[in-house]
């Protein structure tokens, strides 16, 4: 097997054996991490309308943070390439995760405070998620290459989506068991952070990179230089423009736990529940659309703004049925955006400017973040019915613009895919 050219520069082991610790070794860390984010995020709405926030406020602050998560990889990206601190940034990414998480258990006791400083931990977690983000993808990649990149991703995939699932039900049991209360849930919490941080430490002490990390990108061949200079195509803009306007209409689950709870559609318990089946959810989804992209084609896609426009339909139908299927709907969503579009991604632009690529995509998903998550609060004060059309008209365009780039990707001939 051919090495792969980042394998020499992040210093991952190069047998297959070691390959495969870290990849699996990266698996049960993202295991253990999305039991935190992922269990507190299932609660973020419940907790902040207890801290006295309304839906604005819900809405500004999710929407911070996942547009926290993604426009700041514009930064920690290049800063990942450039010094090729990978692991140090890996490893602050996920300390931060695993103290601001916790901390959250004892914000209902700092009274007045006690929301200002929820939504400071609620941003510095999700900037946790922006700093390890690329310089852990880079390492995980080169592992997997070395044992396959479909088989390596998938398996670490796998059991993230565990952690994923498993988070919002432990959650839920603690909640359940606290007759309603959340810090406890928050408080457990805790644990799953320090099991992470001690695989990820065994993880690192089980590569061979360089305690002085790796070296700089001076040394890739001409050809690669160039290449890494060259505009990244009109398409891919039109695309990440889209997207944003999908990110844009898919509501936060804060705002959809706190409407659950406030509209009396379920207990406080229930709702982690809610957000583990759209976990498991946008874990079908990515592998149906995946599978289906494959074979087909990026025409799969022409499905995500219709999942998107059907989220507040549902959820704001009336009842638990349809309050449940629009979770549903919300998770399938949401696994397409971090599986499929991805792979998008990647057609569209030349290998060479891929990183560049997803850290302006990221940065675009993540304006569309913001702009939503305000807007959705905003809207659900004035109705649900608002908010409601306003998701339908912004995925109509974002439907309009998709077809646009899939026609012109389709007159491009057979396998016309950019590479």
């Amino acid at each position: 097997m051919t090495r792969s050219p980042l394998l020499s520069r992040t210093g991952v082991a190069t047998g297959g054996g070691s390959a495969w610790r870290v990849v699996v070794g990266f698996g049960v860390v993202s295991l253990a991490a999305d039991m935190v984010y992922e269990g507190a995020r299932s609660v973020y709405g419940p907790l902040l309308a207890s801290l006295g926030a309304s839906a604005v406020v819900v809405g500004l602050v999710t929407g911070a943070g996942e547009a926290a998560a993604l426009l700041l990889r514009l930064v920690s990206g290049p800063l990942a390439d450039r010094t090729r601190r990978y692991w140090s940034l890996t490893l602050l990414g996920y300390g931060l995760t695993a103290v601001c998480v916790p901390l959250l258990a004892f914000t209902p006791l700092l009274g007045g405070a006690g929301l200002a400083v929820a939504a400071g931990l609620i941003l510095a977690e999700r900037l946790g998620k922006a700093v390890r983000s690329p310089a852990k993808s880079t390492l995980l990649a080169d592992a997997a290459s070395r044992v396959g990149l479909g088989r390596g991703l998938g398996v670490h995939k796998a059991l993230d989506q565990v952690g994923a699932f498993a988070g919002p039900l432990l959650v839920a049991a603690v909640v359940a068991m606290a007759a309603g209360t959340l810090w406890p849930a928050l408080a457990v919490l805790a644990l799953p952070g320090v099991v992470a941080m001690l695989l990820l430490l065994a993880v690192r002490a089980r590569t061979d990179m360089p305690a002085g990390g790796t070296p700089s990108a001076s040394s890739d061949p001409p050809a690669t230089r160039a290449a890494r200079r060259t505009t990244l195509p009109a398409m891919f803009h039109w695309f990440a423009a889209a997207m944003a306007l999908c990110t844009a209409g898919l509501v936060t689950f804060g705002l959809i736990g706190f409407h659950l709870v406030r509209a009396g559609v379920v207990a406080t318990a229930t709702v982690p529940l809610m957000y583990a089946a759209a976990m498991a959810a946008g874990a079908l989804a990515a592998l149906l659309t995946g599978a289906l992209y494959d074979r087909t084609g990026p025409r799969v896609l022409i499905a995500l703004p219709a999942l998107i426009a059907a989220v507040p339909a549902l959820l704001f139908g009336g009842g638990l049925p349809l309050a449940a299927a629009g979770v549903l709907l919300w998770g399938a969503a949401v696994g397409v955006q971090d599986s499929t579009v991805k792979a998008l991604v990647a057609d569209l632009v030349p290998r060479e400017r891929r990183a560049t690529a997803y850290g302006v995509f990221a940065a675009v998903q993540g304006a569309g973040a913001l702009a939503g998550g305000a807007a959705a609060g905003f809207l659900y004060e004035l109705s649900p019915a608002s908010l409601t059309t306003a998701v339908a008209v912004t995925q109509v365009i974002a439907l309009a613009v998709l077809v646009g780039v899939l026609t012109r990707l389709t007159t491009r001939g057979p396998g016309g895919r950019a590479g």
